[in-house]
């Protein structure tokens, strides 16, 4: 009954976000978490954005990949963060199908962006364990500036795919989604045949997603055979070092989309799966910013600057 209440709140060109409704006496304790979180991501993120771009010894091709990164993930967080904080203040739930289309885009490009971006960096990284002689040939400024524009265009361009389909079919019923904009929840909201957009979907997850990460793995495969095949332990422990960063974030990030998108969306597992889709959207880009700056030397070297 309260549902079919909630229901007749939204008009026919709106969706109603469930978001955290069933937890009415923490609304203002999640707004204040939700609200620092954005805070520390968007200035923690630019900061490093600012120290790529002014400090001259960073002027290198791993950290203009961190700074696009850094730039990325505060884009990211913002398709998010800023509509459930609203949310939060003025209890209105409702979104657009205009606006929800475009959230589900901006938040879609990103993601696919980062997976071809985390996968030129490993690129990079491979290039400077396994291949340190011909690294300044093999990656040069050009190369590195055409695999970040690369991973934006490619990344753009399969999601307006995706979305251009996913705008064609119709939606009817409840129009309630759990969490955010996305692909599944609005699949489920169809009541039209989507085995199209199913199948396009397929293609491009195939190619933004698994291609980048099989990439990434491979890189990694790579770069482990090199470092034991260093004789001594100093320098395995060195070498190591170098790229252990990039490798717990690579790990994080695929690990929680896997849990976000794997887990089977049965009523038991809701909340479950709620859980994982906030790690996937909100946490990740926070761990990623305090692991790049606790690990990385040159960068807490110019934060002290």
């Amino acid at each position: 009954m309260k549902t079919r209440k909630e229901d007749n709140q939204t008009s026919p060109m709106e969706f109603l976000l469930l978001g955290m409704r069933n937890m009415p006496t923490l609304q203002i304790p999640l707004f204040l978490l939700s609200l620092i979180i954005y805070l520390v991501i968007v200035i923690g993120n630019i900061l490093i954005v600012v120290l790529v771009v002014s400090e001259q010894h960073l002027h290198t091709p791993m950290y203009t990949f961190l700074g696009t990164l850094s730039f990325l993930e505060t884009w990211y967080s913002s398709t998010i963060l800023p509509r459930l904080l609203a949310s939060f203040l003025t209890g209105d739930r409702t979104i657009s199908a205009h606006g929800c289309m475009a959230q589900f885009y901006f938040f879609s490009s990103f993601v696919a962006t980062e997976c071809y971006l985390l996968g030129a960096m490993s690129y990079d990284q491979y290039l400077a364990i396994c291949q340190p002689l011909l690294y300044a040939s093999l990656m040069t400024w050009k190369i590195c500036l055409q695999l970040v524009a690369a991973s934006w265009l490619v990344g753009m361009l399969v999601s307006a795919t995706v979305t251009a389909f996913l705008s064609q079919i119709n939606f009817c019923g409840h129009k309630t989604i759990d969490h955010f904009c996305d692909f599944t929840p609005l699949l489920e909201l169809s009541c039209s045949d989507t085995s199209v957009v199913t199948l396009v979907s397929f293609i491009v997850s195939f190619l933004s997603i698994l291609f980048p990460f099989l990439f990434t793995l491979v890189s990694y495969v790579c770069i482990t055979a090199a470092i034991l095949r260093i004789s001594s332990n100093m320098g395995r422990q060195k070498t190591f070092s170098t790229c252990f960063s990039h490798l717990i974030v690579v790990t994080i990030f695929y690990i929680t989309l896997l849990l976000a998108y794997l887990l089977p969306r049965t009523a038991l597992l809701k909340q479950l799966n709620k859980a994982f889709f906030f790690l996937y959207t909100v946490l990740t880009p926070l761990v990623n910013l305090f692991i790049y700056i606790l690990r990385n030397k040159e960068v807490r070297e110019a934060l002290r600057k």
